[in-house]
């Protein structure tokens, strides 16, 4: 579903190029989810931008089914995205001026593939049954996360991309949306690709990877070459 092969992406400052990723190969299988765990600032939201389009490798190959992204002008990419691909950010970013049964058919809409039974059920199992009227500063932050996720599921991507989707949550109802997420991502059968700084989070998922210098390793092979260089 998502190939990335010696992937390098580094950003200009005053004091000369900034690398963040330095050959990066990440393979994700569909129905496969996995977890991207780093310190902050490593590039894992760079990565998940390479991986949605949004942003270019400067060397590399990323491809997502049978496109590689970097032949593809923006309106091919955005028409791709649409179509393939579902984004939760942790900052929710649903249109303020839209009711929750519009910010949940919003995507699919865009993409044209709306199921009306399928955006139904969403609602009823995303906990927000009878509040398709309501606004989203009418929603509680769980609320409005777990509206989020509906929004990027509703036109049943081929790829989920999160990035810290519980992180604004606690404890309690971050576990919540967790589960509901990973129940519906295993229903619409959509690849997940998931970044968290939680090992509480990224437990529950097929794999879990860690970027530590620009390049990416198991989670446990990173931890003993992080304590061997120490």
């Amino acid at each position: 579903m998502l190939e990335l092969r010696q992937v390098h992406k580094a950003y200009a400052t005053p004091q000369g190029p900034l690398s963040v990723l330095a050959g990066v190969d990440l393979t994700l299988a569909p129905g496969e989810s996995l977890a991207l765990m780093g310190e902050s600032g490593s590039g894992k939201s760079t990565l998940l931008h390479l991986a949605a389009g949004l942003d270019l490798a400067d060397a590399g190959e990323v491809r997502l089914g049978d496109h590689d992204l970097a032949t593809l002008a923006e309106p091919a990419r955005a028409r791709l995205r649409r179509e393939a691909v579902g984004l939760i950010f942790q900052q929710f970013h649903l249109v303020p001026s839209l009711t929750v049964l519009d910010n949940l058919r919003l995507q699919a809409r865009l993409a044209g593939v709306e199921d009306p039974a399928w955006s139904k059920q969403l609602l009823q199992r995303l906990g927000l049954d009878g509040l398709e009227r309501r606004y989203p500063e009418q929603l509680s932050g769980g609320q409005q996360q777990r509206l989020a996720i509906g929004r990027a599921l509703a036109p049943r991507p081929a790829l989920l991309l999160a990035d810290e989707p519980t992180g604004n949550l606690d404890e309690a109802t971050a576990g919540e949306v967790l589960a509901l997420l990973l129940e519906l991502v295993a229903q619409a059968g959509c690849a997940l690709l998931m970044v968290t700084h939680s090992p509480q989070v990224a437990a529950p998922l097929d794999r879990c990877l860690v970027l530590t210098h620009g390049r990416l390793a198991p989670r446990d092979a990173s931890r003993n070459h992080t304590a061997a260089g120490a």
